[in-house]
């Protein structure tokens, strides 16, 4: 049974960091493609950060381009997103997905599992 489970969200100042975690289960990493989204209140889900494990390619929005770095450890089937210089306006309810195969994007329908969220809000 696939299963994404996201950690690692909390409030933090503008200016600060977090780490999400998006820990996999009930396959492996190598053959997918993962997908950070996330979704701020009355906004369209957006995507944020992509990286395929077989070659680590990644994508990014631009608006955290330089400011947040996505990773991969395969041997703990876990994927990363290393956020830095947080502003407000990246509070939003961040989602982990796995994409059906292993291409490079961020269209949301691509992505057929889901975690259920971990909440990011960026306040002083």
């Amino acid at each position: 049974q696939v299963q994404l489970v996201e950690s690692g969200g909390g409030l933090v100042q503008p200016g600060g960091s977090l780490r999400l975690s998006c820990a996999a289960s009930g396959f492996t990493l190598d053959y997918y493609t993962i997908g950070w989204f996330r979704q701020a209140p009355g906004k369209e889900r957006e995507g944020v950060s992509c990286i395929r494990s077989s070659d680590v390619s990644t994508y990014y929005t631009n608006s955290v381009k330089g400011r947040f770095t996505i990773s991969r450890d395969n041997a703990k089937n876990t994927v990363y997103l290393q956020m830095n210089s947080l502003k407000p306006e990246d509070t939003a309810v961040y989602y982990c997905a796995r994409r059906r195969d292993y291409g490079l994007g961020l269209y949301p329908d691509d992505y057929i599992y889901w975690g259920q969220g971990t909440q990011v809000t960026v306040s002083s």
